[in-house]
């Protein structure tokens, strides 16, 4: 029996499910506060004003639309693919995150907030929070794991720059995940003046639905752009991993087209078969985190384990739940690099292309890379170069044993 074709559109339903996954598991406190949020974000969707107001800071203040790169001597590494670069790292703060902050600040100004909060893991998602604030002269809190704090110094320095309160957090492991938990009791203390910018397609539902919609002009975008080019939609799209934002939003507008291959590429650390990763989708199951059900990574109580990646952008126990969904409905395939092949990719795409990726996306490279062998000549590959790597390379040089400070 053939297999019922889904309009992947048409997702979440009401109740902010992807099939079993989502939803709003959250204290009674937190559910006033999250029906406003969806509430005044339909109601957003359909103002022209907000659209308009939205496409002014996308183009003139972010810098979109984002280059489509032929990525030349990465293609002829391939074996004469046409890998493309959505290179969303040129973004104003240099990734995509900033997508995402610029929508739901101008939504919580929409609904009279005057206090962000947010959570941060590689620090982009604070750095663009950070950034949108001082643009609109609005209090900004970013809750940061104290581990995060110290591999990415300079993204801290610059969101105290732009006059944002980092709020160390030294409970569990200290990463994105606890910095999340901090994030929600402050929004729940803080209920009348505070919004919570979620940085990822995470959390209780309007948020998967509300951060992958104002991710996907990543792939609205990509879609116009190869097809001008190319004349034609790519055979495959990938993208790193970690909460799924950057993948959602070039995935997105792709995703009812059945032509194109899909691929997500989760932080496999020291190795899948140990207990130092970030792989949720591949070694973990489903279960409830941050208010949604979803796939994590848990031991046989139902315990949260702890995530390791060299990235501290796809450090993080879970998935968001359309990604969950994606997954068991076969739409999107999923696999993991370790961070040793991370590095060798970082490192490659500095010398070929002269552009200097963020860990994240240098996940999805090394993918790429190591599966060349399956891809045929003149495969058109679209992969989403999310980030830049200004952040990371302090914590690299220790890695590769560089010395940043030679004369």
């Amino acid at each position: 029996m053939r297999k019922q074709k889904i309009n992947y559109k048409k997702f979440p339903d009401k109740q902010g499910r992807f099939g079993k996954f989502g939803g709003r598991f959250v204290a009674e406190t937190l559910m006033p506060l999250l029906l406003e949020v969806e509430e005044q974000y339909k109601k957003a969707k359909k103002s022209n004003d907000f659209k308009k107001k939205l496409e002014y800071y996308f183009t003139n203040y972010v810098g979109r639309p984002s280059p489509l790169y032929f990525a030349k001597r990465i293609s002829k590494q391939l074996g004469d693919v046409k890998v493309y670069f959505k290179r969303d790292e040129l973004n104003h703060t240099g990734a995509h995150k900033i997508n995402n902050c610029v929508g739901q600040i101008l939504l919580a100004m929409k609904m009279g907030k005057k206090r962000i909060v947010a959570e941060t893991g590689a620090g982009q998602h604070g750095l663009a929070t950070a950034t949108v604030c001082a643009l609109f002269d609005l209090k900004c809190i970013i809750y940061m794991g104290k581990l995060d704090i110290k591999r990415q110094a300079p993204n801290v320095f610059k969101m105290k720059l732009l006059g944002a309160e980092i709020v160390p957090v030294e409970s569990g492991t200290a990463t994105l995940k606890d910095a999340m938990n901090e994030a929600l009791r402050d929004w729940v203390s803080n209920v009348d003046d505070t919004f919570y910018v979620i940085g990822t397609v995470a959390g209780p539902h309007p948020y998967p639905m509300m951060v992958r919609d104002f991710q996907s002009i990543i792939g609205i975008e990509a879609k116009k752009q190869i097809l001008k080019v190319e004349k034609k939609l790519p055979n495959y799209l990938v993208a790193c991993i970690g909460g799924g934002s950057n993948a959602l939003g070039l995935f997105y507008p792709f995703l009812n087209d059945e032509s194109v291959q899909i691929f997500g590429v989760e932080a496999g650390g020291e190795g899948t078969n140990t207990k130092k990763h970030a792989a949720s989708l591949s070694k973990g199951k489903p279960g409830f985190l941050h208010g949604n059900y979803t796939y994590l990574l848990q031991d046989e109580h139902g315990q949260i384990t702890d995530a390791h990646s060299i990235s501290a952008g796809l450090d993080y126990p879970g998935i968001g739940p359309e990604h969950s969904w994606l997954k068991e409905q076969g739409r999107v395939k999923y696999f993991s690099a370790t961070d040793r092949e991370a590095l060798e990719a970082f490192k490659l795409c500095s010398k070929l292309e002269g552009i200097i990726p963020a860990l994240e996306p240098s996940h999805a490279l090394a993918f790429l890379l190591k599966n060349a062998k399956k891809f045929k000549k003149n495969d058109l590959i679209i992969m989403n170069m999310c980030g830049r790597g200004d952040k990371d390379i302090f914590s690299i040089s220790e890695h590769l044993d560089v010395k940043l400070n030679q004369k």
